[in-house]
């Protein structure tokens, strides 16, 4: 009751209510401002934490003398200014001292002995407060309330921030801020019912000028609390948008500013569930641009790139409402569409297909890059995203395969070998790391007198499960993925690596395939693997097919130039076949022209093959170029060659393609090349899955 009486009898109601305004507003967004501390860590939590003691010690130290100004005794009053900003500076610096320990962690010592502090501060502050406030009576204290203020006072204070802190309910927050608001008011007015104060004078202070200062007080408190509500504010804003920023980078592709990979998945997964749900059709379409390596192997990376953007800005204008397109990767697109005619599939089809074959201007240079379409619908195709896009790509690499269809739908009983293809494309990239490959070694002899001339290195893929794979079928998949850039240096590294190893030093022949020679740093790359290796590079020869430098000649035979400066030879393989342009033959000094085994095959019976095998001789000869033919089967065959005047000859006759180790033991031969003019004749046997057709295979 005493408490009641004091607060209704010898204070000014109205500037109680302000002390309370001032208590609720202090503490709430006190209580706003350490759980943002709790967010942070470091450097930036003590920031917060200073922040919201601050704004607790202004806002008690507010509510407390504005309601010591709301109290009349009965006699004059003064105020010591030096305690007076004590107990300023004591609130702030006792309640950063317990915030700091309640966020250090969340365990329940921590955040009872904060809240103990912060209790412990709202009391010393109070009685800090009281010491400056002097009157002139007789003032007697009556120790019951005052230890009653702070039994009360610090156990609410602990649960406040135990509250706030500890539990992670929707309404701990609140529960908090009254708690602490509790915790103030209960230490205020129950303090100030332990004072009793007997006038010695009747003088009074004048109750206007406190009443100014109470509002002039309670002004500053809010203008405080103000400034730490801006900083939450802003803090906040800023918390949103760079999460937004940050979403929109994790969904969207950096180079081209299409949804990447991750959005494509959300928003396919949507699509999914809304089309199942309307009991609508939706088509997921696979893209991959033809000629996008092309443009990024002869053009470099940064015309690469500006394709890319204009590929994708393009796409972008194409689009109409509820269509999507997303690069996944690469010169890799999709795109989504959710239709109901199968019309307006088609016409969304025929948008990417226009857009995609339309003139690309990089810098000076023109092109098309063109691609390859392959369209999944469900519910036919599949239901689940995962179903789509495998099918998709399925029928995109049927697409690739023929390129006068660039747009394919999907078909089980079709895209079977694409299935396969691309389970063999994954096997691929890991077959070097699981050592599945491995070279086989074929003889190349002098015609004349069966001496060796050196070996022509062949690539075998052992797949643990399929056995022998032929390089015809594999080849062209590692050419289409990429994979032949590391497949082909580890070729050229490990036949380097065997060949300077052998007592007995031998030329060896390795294939280059197109896609390694569209490398710029393709020389630098042998010659470091020579270094690495310590074979001469006279000892190497690299096989080309004139198929490989057609696209970009002048590139090309620019890199040939330089890889002939290293010392390496050059040959030219599969003569005879493909383009056989006597105009390469002008514009590069090949070291050796190897005579496509197509015509030894028919060189016994066909005249017009053994004419052509005397005429490609007689330009070897007229060009000082030796010649080597393929395909020597037979004892005949070798005797035409011999009588032909043939420099060099490779085939089945002579040996067929072995693993090292069944050539070579310690280094050396061990069976060495039967002789050209003993060796027995065989029936035609051919090596098959060597070469292709206007492209050279290792």
């Amino acid at each position: 009751m005493r408490v009641i009486t004091c607060i209704a009898t010898e204070h000014n109601l109205w500037l109680v209510l302000l002390a309370a305004v001032v208590c609720v507003i202090g503490s709430y967004v006190t209580m706003q401002l350490l759980e943002r501390a709790l967010q942070t860590e470091g450097p930036q939590r003590l920031g917060w934490v200073f922040q919201t003691a601050s704004v607790a010690g202004a806002s008690v130290w507010c509510t407390h003398f504005v309601a010591i100004l709301a109290y009349d005794p009965g006699a004059p009053v003064s105020f010591d200014p030096l305690l007076t900003i004590a107990s300023l500076i004591f609130a702030i610096c006792g309640f950063g001292i317990g915030f700091g320990i309640a966020t250090h962690s969340t365990q329940r010592w921590t955040l009872m002995v904060g809240g103990g502090m912060v209790g412990i501060t709202i009391t010393i502050m109070h009685y800090i407060g009281m010491a400056a406030y002097h009157i002139s009576a007789i003032i007697e204290w009556d120790l019951a309330y005052i230890l009653a203020s702070v039994a009360l006072s610090i156990p609410l204070a602990i649960a406040a921030i135990y509250i706030a802190i500890g539990t992670a309910q929707s309404y701990s927050l609140l529960i908090g801020t009254a708690g602490l608001v509790l915790a103030i008011i209960a230490q205020h007015f129950i303090g100030m019912a332990a004072v009793t104060v007997t006038p010695l004078t009747s003088d009074l202070t004048n109750a206007v000028i406190f009443q100014a200062m109470a509002v002039a007080v309670a002004g500053g408190a809010l203008f405080i609390v103000g400034t730490g509500v801006a900083s939450h504010m802003i803090d906040s804003r800023s918390r949103t948008e760079n999460t937004m920023r940050l979403r929109h980078m994790a969904l969207s592709d950096s180079l081209t500013g299409l949804p990447n990979r991750s959005s494509f998945g959300e928003h396919l997964d949507d699509e999914l569930a809304m089309a199942q749900r309307d009991k609508r059709r939706l088509a997921v379409i696979g893209i991959d641009l033809n000629r996008f390596k092309e443009i990024n192997d002869l053009r470099g990376h940064h015309a690469g790139d500006r394709a890319l953007r204009t590929i994708a800005d393009r796409l972008r204008r194409c689009l109409r409402q509820g269509e999507f397109v997303a690069r996944i990767g690469g010169d890799e697109f999709a795109g989504v569409k959710p239709f109901d005619d199968p019309s307006d599939l088609l016409d969304f089809v025929d948008r990417l297909k226009s857009v995609l074959f339309e003139p690309l201007q990089v810098d000076d240079f023109i092109t098309r890059a063109g691609a390859s379409l392959g369209v999944a619908v469900c519910p036919d195709d599949g239901t689940t995203a995962q179903t789509l896009i495998s099918n998709a790509d399925f029928a995109m690499y049927r697409a690739k395969v023929d390129q006068s269809k660039p747009v394919c739908f999907y078909e089980s009983k079709l895209d079977e070998a694409a299935r396969k293809r691309q389970v063999l494309s994954r096997e691929l990239r890991r077959a070097i790391e699981l050592k599945q490959f491995e070279l086989h070694f074929q003889v190349q002899i002098s015609v004349t007198d069966a001496a060796v001339c050196g070996y022509e290195v062949l690539l075998r893929w052992k797949h643990p499960e399929r056995g022998l794979i032929p390089p015809l079928e594999f080849i062209p998949i590692a050419e289409e993925s990429g994979a032949i850039i590391e497949i082909g240096e580890w070729v050229l590294r490990e036949a380097c690596r065997r060949a300077a190893a052998w007592q007995t030093p031998h030329k060896i022949a390795v294939n280059l395939s197109p896609v390694q020679l569209r490398q710029s740093d393709l020389p630098r790359r042998i010659q470091q693997i020579l270094i690495e290796t310590g074979l001469s590079p006279a000892l190497l020869e690299l096989e080309i097919t004139e198929s490989t430098i057609i696209a970009d000649k002048t590139r090309a035979l620019h890199i040939l130039r330089q890889i002939k400066a290293l010392g390496v030879t050059i040959a030219l393989d599969d003569f005879g076949t493909g383009y056989s342009s006597l105009d390469t033959l002008r514009s590069f000094p090949f070291d050796k022209i190897k005579l496509d085994r197509l015509f030894m095959n028919e060189v016994e019976s066909n005249p017009q093959s053994k004419a052509i095998v005397r005429a490609v001789l007689a330009l070897g000869k007229s060009l000082d170029v030796p010649i080597l033919a393929e395909g020597v089967e037979t004892k005949d065959q070798l005797d035409i060659l011999r009588y032909e005047g043939c420099d060099e000859a490779q085939g089945f006759l002579l040996g067929r393609p072995q693993p090292h180790d069944d050539i070579f033991k310690d280094g050396s031969v061990r069976d060495a090349a039967p002789a050209a003019a003993d060796a027995p004749k065989e029936t035609s046997i051919k090596e098959t899955s060597i070469k292709q057709p206007g492209k050279r295979v290792a």
